[in-house]
């Protein structure tokens, strides 16, 4: 049976008892998505509380970070998602993301609505996908690759 988590605490404590743990055991995210089958994106945003794994996934995590049943369990059910607080995130990383949308929401919109019509991009079927590239110009670049099922509004 599906079940949904509505207590946001639940998944925050095992979140960071999930990656205490793959620090201890020194492993990546992508050992963590080799063991559960599933896109190193979509475990790892699992893993830290804003997916349910399959049974046989969230077992199989569970098992490589030694958490026991209780949290294979927790880890199959339904969170209440959305990981960032009321206020503009202060960490660096997720701050840029932010800034981000802020300088470049309304041109996405516009280019959105320009080439799909008034709808939105699912955040549901989705996929997310985080490559390091060489820069030409010296260093290396991050390509963030969104890619989401379009949905049209519906007059009803």
């Amino acid at each position: 049976m599906v079940h949904a988590q509505f207590d946001p605490t639940a998944r925050e404590s095992l979140a960071a008892a999930a990656v205490e743990a793959k620090t201890r055991k020194n492993l990546s995210w992508q050992q963590i998505a080799d063991a559960s089958g599933l896109s190193v994106a979509f475990t790892t945003a699992a893993v830290l509380g804003q997916h349910p794994l399959p049974e046989g996934a969230a077992k199989a995590v569970a098992g490589l970070l030694g958490l026991d049943d209780d949290a294979a369990l927790l880890l199959q059910t339904i969170p209440t998602r959305g990981s960032m607080t009321d206020r503009v995130p202060t960490d660096p990383t997720i701050y840029r993301f932010y800034e981000m949308l802020q300088v470049y929401g309304t041109t996405l919109k516009a280019l959105v609505h320009e080439e799909f019509g008034d709808g939105i991009i699912s955040a549901i079927n989705f996929r997310l996908d985080v490559k390091k590239v060489a820069d030409p110009e010296g260093g290396e670049r991050a390509v963030i690759t969104l890619d989401g099922k379009y949905l049209p509004t519906k007059p009803f």
